[in-house]
C-alpha cells in the first residue's frame, strides 16, 4: 500500500522576498528555497519589491545591490524603518566587500558574495527564520550586564539590536570592563545562540602557531601532526568566534584572517581545498586600532571589515552609580561560593568604593571585595576592610621621587610588567610579547623584583 505525504499548499508556507534583475539568479533562488520548503516571492526591481511588502508578509528578504531602478541599499533602509522585524540579507558582487560592509552598516542581517555558493545561502536562511524563536527562547543562566547608569542601559539597547544581526562587531573599553560579556550577550540574544561561542586570546598564541590554532590541520601537515585537528573556526562553525585582544595577531596572521572573514571559507593547514565556514565574528580590544592602523601595524581592510559596529564598553568610573548593586551582586556570588551568607557594606564602605577610581574596573571591584571578604572578621564591611590603595597615576611620582636611580628604575619596571600582566589576563606569554621581551626574560625580571607567579 502506497504512503501518500500531505504537501503544503503555496500559500500556507513560509514565504521569502527574492529581489535581483537576474532571471537566473531569480530562478536558482527560487528553486533552492522551495527544496527547503519556503516559497518565494521575485521581484526585478526596487518598485516592484516595495509593491510586494506592502501586500505580503515575509520572513527574509534577499536582495542584490544593483536593480535598474535603484540600489539594493534603498530597500535594507526601507525595511529597518518600515519593517524592523524582517530580517533583510544583501547579494553583492564578488570582490565588493565595501558594499556588503555599507549593507551591514544600514542594518542588513547577512551577506551573500556570487558567485551565490548554495551550502552559504542554505545556513543563512536557516539562521533569518530562526531568528524570532531563537530571541524568544535564549539560554537559561545567561549572565546580564548590571547597572541602570545611562551608559550601560545605552549598551545593552545596543546589544539587543546588533544581536538579530550578522555584521561583525568591534567591542571597545578598557580590560576589565566586561567586553568578553558583550560579546557572549550578543551571541546568547542572537540566532546563534544554540550552537558554541569560541573565544579565543590571540595575545596568548605563538606566532608560528597561529595558523594551525585557527584553521586547523591534516594529518602529515608538519611534525607532530598525528591526526587531522579542527581550528577554531571550524569549532564556532554555526555560532560566534570572539577575538579577544584582537590588536595582538602579526601582521602575516591579519592578511589570511582577512581572507577567511571576506570569503567564509578557510584551509587547514596541508589540506588542498577550502572549506566553507559559517562563523559570525566579534573582536575586542583595549588598544586604538585606528591608531594602530596609521602607525602600520594594522590593517586598514581588516579594521574596516571587524569596525562593521562599535561598541564601546564604559569605565566604572563613569557609572559609579552602578556601583552599588555591583557589590551586592558580587558579593552575594562569592558568599555562595564559600557557602556563607553574604556580608553587608556600610555607608562608608559604599562611599569609599564609589570614589575610587577603579583602573581595573569590574575586574578590579570583584578582586577587592572578594580579598575583604578572605580576611573579614566580622559581618559587616567598613571602609577601613576594603584598604582601597591610592591610585597608582596618582602617587608613583611622589613614591619615586628623591629614589636613588637603579630603585627608581625598577619601580618604573615593576609598574611597566604589572600593566602587562594585568592588561593579559596574567598571561606571562603574552605579556612577554607585549614587552618585547622573551619569556626567561620576564621570569627572571619578575623574581628579581620580587613578582611571584
Amino acid at each position: 500500500m502506497a504512503i501518500k505525504f500531505e504537501r503544503r499548499k503555496p500559500e500556507d508556507m513560509r514565504r521569502v522576498l527574492v529581489v535581483d534583475d537576474e532571471a537566473d539568479i531569480r530562478d536558482l533562488l527560487d528553486m533552492t528555497l522551495a527544496r527547503m520548503g519556503l516559497a518565494a516571492d521575485c521581484a526585478g526591481s526596487v518598485r516592484e519589491a516595495k509593491s510586494l511588502l506592502g501586500t505580503q508578509s515575509y520572513c527574509l528578504c534577499l536582495t542584490d545591490m544593483r536593480m535598474p531602478d535603484g540600489e539594493g541599499l534603498e530597500l535594507v533602509r526601507l525595511i529597518g524603518d518600515q519593517y524592523p522585524k524582517l530580517p533583510v540579507a544583501v547579494i553583492t558582487a564578488h570582490g565588493s566587500m565595501e558594499n556588503a560592509v555599507q549593507a551591514l552598516k544600514a542594518g542588513a542581517f547577512d551577506y551573500l558574495s556570487k558567485p551565490v555558493s548554495l551550502e552559504q545561502l542554505r545556513a543563512l536562511v536557516k539562521s533569518a527564520i530562526d531568528l524570532p524563536a531563537q530571541l524568544q527562547s535564549r539560554p537559561l543562566g545567561t549572565q546580564e550586564l548590571l547597572g541602570d547608569s545611562p551608559a550601560m542601559a545605552q549598551v545593552r539597547a545596543l546589544i539587543e539590536r546588533v544581536a538579530r544581526s550578522q555584521a561583525p562587531v568591534h567591542i571597545t573599553g578598557e580590560s576589565g570592563s566586561g567586553k568578553e560579556l558583550a560579546a557572549r550577550l550578543i551571541h546568547c540574544h542572537g540566532p546563534r545562540a544554540a550552537a558554541s561561542f569560541v573565544p579565543v586570546n590571540c595575545g596568548a598564541i605563538p606566532e608560528n602557531l597561529m595558523e594551525s590554532e585557527f584553521f586547523g590541520y591534516r594529518k602529515g601537515a608538519f611534525t607532530g601532526a598525528d591526526a587531522d585537528r579542527e581550528g577554531f573556526f571550524q569549532a564556532a562553525n554555526g555560532g560566534t568566534l570572539f577575538l579577544d585582544e584582537v590588536a595582538d595577531l602579526p601582521l602575516p596572521m591579519q592578511v589570511k584572517l582577512l581572507r577567511v572573514i571576506q570569503e567564509k571559507r578557510a584551509r587547514k593547514v596541508g589540506a588542498t581545498a577550502e572549506e566553507a565556514v559559517d562563523v559570525r565574528v566579534i573582536c575586542a580590544t583595549h588598544q586604538d586600532l585606528k591608531a594602530m592602523v596609521e602607525q602600520g601595524r594594522f590593517r586598514q581592510d581588516l579594521f574596516y571589515r571587524l569596525n562593521v559596529i562599535e561598541i564601546r564598553m564604559p569605565p566604572l568610573r563613569e557609572c559609579r552609580e552602578d556601583i552599588p548593586g555591583l557589590a551586592g551582586h558580587l558579593l552575594v556570588r562569592l558568599a555562595e561560593a564559600i557557602g556563607s551568607p553574604p556580608p553587608d557594606l556600610t555607608d562608608d564602605a559604599l562611599r569609599a568604593l564609589q570614589e575610587y577610581p577603579f583602573p581595573g574596573n569590574v575586574r578590579e571591584l570583584e578582586n577587592v571585595l572578594e580579598r575583604t571578604m578572605a580576611l573579614l572578621s566580622d559581618e559587616v564591611i567598613n571602609a577601613a576592610d576594603l584598604n582601597l590603595a591610592p591610585p597608582a597615576a596618582d602617587c608613583e611620582p611622589a613614591s619615586i621621587d628623591g629614589l636613588p636611580l637603579q630603585d627608581r628604575l625598577d619601580a618604573l619596571e615593576k609598574q611597566a610588567i604589572l600593566d602587562a600582566l594585568n592588561k593579559t589576563r596574567f598571561n606571562r606569554t603574552a605579556a612577554a610579547r607585549l614587552l618585547g621581551v622573551t619569556f626567561r626574560s620576564l621570569r627572571y625580571r619578575m623574581g628579581r623584583l620580587g613578582l611571584k607567579d
